[in-house]
């Protein structure tokens, strides 16, 4: 039989259990709002700070600036994250982290039942984050590949979404057109809605949505084989907030000897916080009330570090830590990567071939601050931006691109640089966007249908965006394949107009390869990769 005191403290923590679930249901449904409204609307402004989880993300800030040798202001946001584990621990991953509440949710779903009692790779989070940390002290940008914001933004935009809005439409469309008219009298009005509400503007489509997917659908699978397989056996992040814990003004006492064999606390422990000897530590407890709600006795409570001298708290237990051997293979690993990735044969081009977003910082600082979050890629009104895979070597993996063959860059949009949460893609007024230079466009003239086959065609003309158009023609009498004689108008550039939008590209008429086709030879962020005898100054678009 509970006594009054057991009883008030257990409705104390049946309330902060309450208060957990709903802070993780509001942080979840807040993401997902962002999430999308991050996806275009009608607007060339983006309304929301939907960049905000980036921007609260310490390891993200840390290796961000680590790598780019500079203190980036956006990341300001991430000291709060800080300050607030200093003073109650890993509250973060237990309280307010989407990716924990979709993963709770998901076991939740599912009932999955597994044995939480050990962590499988208790060390891997800190070693990975040494790791990381050592590869952006030597300039080699990795972490935007294991952060868990960006495996599951990055997953969304590129698989889920896209995806659930072509089984919508997919649906949809069938009921339109197979089903009774009666049935769609219901059926439109909830398409209309779930397409004024929660589906993309479009359907998109990106070359790495099955990786971005397996990797996404890898961090559920794990809630198979134990509770928040991720958190505990490979998030970074957790791993940086766990340190900061350690040292952090909140503490947990664990149970004493009167526990008898009772496991209770360890057996519920979704983190797999609680030892053998029921000591709890602190740098992978995330608070989440459970032991200490069904602890039968009541005897596990959380405190303030000034107030440990009133709890007969046991011995702390030595937390997780890395080992001499691992020090140095994360070491020499680091050191060994940038001179290896240095040489490798990229195109013949020092930062690569691709076409980077406009407003992006010339390639070493760009890749050093991209956090492969895919941001830019759903707010893309054309889908033209696409997630490299090793085009450009494995610093570049996930990094945007413009591909311009799937869609163009708008000449009167500014949005990648608006939601960019880093300063990778530098935001630009919609002057300095039309004066921004991102590449350069060419003909294949044994594509061309003007040049290869007498044919007439000013597609690319007509669609050229610059208020003085980048291509102009020539009138020519040419002789047909057929042997007829013919006046037509052979297109060509002109170098100082043209921005490398890449529209001329994705609206030839050719079918598979543009007769046309745009470089980023000519991009105005690096004075090294410019056309023969081209002025670098009058490409200045941004500084």
């Amino acid at each position: 039989m509970k006594t009054p005191a057991k009883q008030r403290i257990m409705s104390k923590f049946n309330l902060l259990l309450v208060a957990r679930l709903i802070a993780q249901t509001f942080s979840v449904l807040l993401f997902l709002f962002l999430f999308i409204k991050t996806d275009y609307t009608g607007s060339d402004t983006i309304e929301y700070a939907v960049n905000i989880l980036f921007r609260i993300d310490p390891l993200l800030a840390f290796c961000a600036m680590l790598a780019a040798r500079t203190v980036i202001a956006l990341l300001a946001p991430a000291l709060v994250i800080v300050i607030f584990s200093l003073l109650f621990g890993r509250f973060f991953c237990g309280w307010l982290c989407p990716m924990g509440g979709l993963l709770d949710l998901w076991r939740t779903i599912w009932r999955i039942k597994v044995d939480n009692k050990k962590t499988k790779y208790p060390q891997l989070p800190l070693v990975l984050l040494l790791f990381l940390v050592i590869c952006s002290v030597f300039g080699v940008p990795l972490v935007g590949y294991v952060d868990p914001f960006s495996i599951l933004v990055r997953g969304l935009v590129q698989a889920v979404y896209p995806a659930i809005n072509f089984v919508s439409d997919s649906f949809f469309t069938y009921t339109y057109q197979s089903l009774p008219a009666a049935v769609n009298l219901v059926t439109e009005p909830v398409y209309s809605f779930m397409q004024a509400t929660i589906l993309p503007f479009e359907q998109r489509y990106y070359e790495l949505t099955l990786v971005s997917g397996f990797i996404l659908a890898f961090l559920f699978v794990g809630e198979f084989f134990q509770s928040r397989f991720f958190c505990r056996n490979i998030c970074p992040l957790g791993a940086l907030l766990g340190l900061f814990s350690r040292y952090g003004a909140m503490k947990v006492s664990g149970g004493d000897e009167s526990c008898g064999t009772c496991e209770i606390c360890r057996t519920n422990c979704r983190m797999g916080a609680v030892d053998e000897n029921r000591h709890i530590h602190l740098s992978t407890c995330i608070l989440c009330m459970d032991c200490m709600v069904k602890c039968p006795k009541q005897i596990i409570h959380p405190h303030l570090l000034h107030n440990s001298a009133r709890h007969k708290l046991r011995p702390e237990v030595a937390e997780v830590s890395v080992s001499r051997r691992q020090f140095l293979a994360c070491l020499s690993t680091g050191v060994a990567l940038p001179p290896l990735l240095g040489v490798r044969n990229r195109g013949g081009a020092k930062g690569g071939s691709l076409i980077r977003p406009p407003g992006a910082l010339i390639e070493p600082a760009f890749l050093a601050r991209c956090v492969r979050c895919g941001e830019c890629l759903q707010v893309c009104i054309t889908n033209g931006l696409q997630p490299a895979f090793f085009q450009a070597g494995l610093e570049s993996v996930f990094s945007p691109y413009l591909l311009a063959r799937s869609g163009y860059c708008e000449f009167n949009c500014t949005l990648c640089g608006q939601v960019c949460p880093t300063g990778a893609i530098q935001p630009l007024n919609l002057q300095q966007k039309h004066t921004t230079k991102i590449g350069h466009a060419f003909f294949d003239k044994n594509l061309c249908l003007p040049f290869a086959g007498g044919v007439p065609c000013i597609v690319c003309e007509e669609h050229c965006p610059t208020p003085d158009k980048a291509i102009k023609f020539n009138v020519v009498e040419v002789k047909t394949p057929r042997g007829d004689r013919v006046t037509l108008k052979q297109p060509y550039i002109v170098d100082e107009l043209c921005i490398g939008c890449g529209i001329c590209e994705t609206k030839c008429p050719l079918p598979g390869r543009s007769a046309i086709y745009v470089t980023n030879t000519g991009e105005v962020r690096d004075p090294e990769n410019q056309l023969p005898g081209a002025d670098f100054d009058s490409y200045s678009g941004y500084s």
